[in-house]
């Protein structure tokens, strides 16, 4: 699944997608792709954010997984409101992956801000993320971590 931009109704997706996999006994994988949310949209989607933190709470209270695939971009409100709260961050290689712009992260700090800052690379050099793998391998990567944390489940 591919979620779109934060819009209000985009948090709806993770809600519903939570609870099939808490139906179905399975672990979620969610893939994200966002440029961010879009300004007008703010305070409506900042109001399902908490909706989507507890749906995802429900699945470990479950005891399944939820597994986030991060794609180029992964950016704004949906880094904030879902992509980070798995148990395990996978991105892709050389995605970028920020919460906020490069311009103002820099004028914020008044640094220069290393090249390859706000990539799956340096996430992951950093612990922000737990791996970064190239989507040929991913089917492979899936099945790997599904079968340690959760052994006998298919993904939803």
């Amino acid at each position: 699944m591919r979620l779109p931009a934060i819009a209000p109704t985009a948090l709806v997706a993770p809600t519903m997608n939570s609870e099939a996999a808490i139906a179905a006994r399975a672990p979620y994988i969610a893939f994200t792709a966002s440029g961010g949310a879009r300004m007008q949209e703010g305070i409506l989607s900042l109001m399902q954010m908490p909706r989507t933190t507890v749906a995802i709470e429900m699945l470990h209270d479950a005891g399944l997984p939820y597994i986030v695939v991060l794609t180029d971009p992964t950016s704004g409100g949906v880094m904030a409101a879902y992509a980070m709260l798995g148990d395990v961050q996978i991105a892709e290689p050389r995605a970028m992956l920020a919460f906020t712009g490069r311009r103002v992260i820099e004028n914020t700090i008044r640094e220069k801000l290393p090249d390859d800052f706000q990539t799956s690379e340096y996430y992951r050099e950093h612990g922000l993320i737990d791996m970064v793998t190239h989507r040929k391998e991913l089917r492979e990567t899936l099945g790997q971590l599904i079968g340690l944390l959760c052994e006998g489940k298919k993904a939803a």
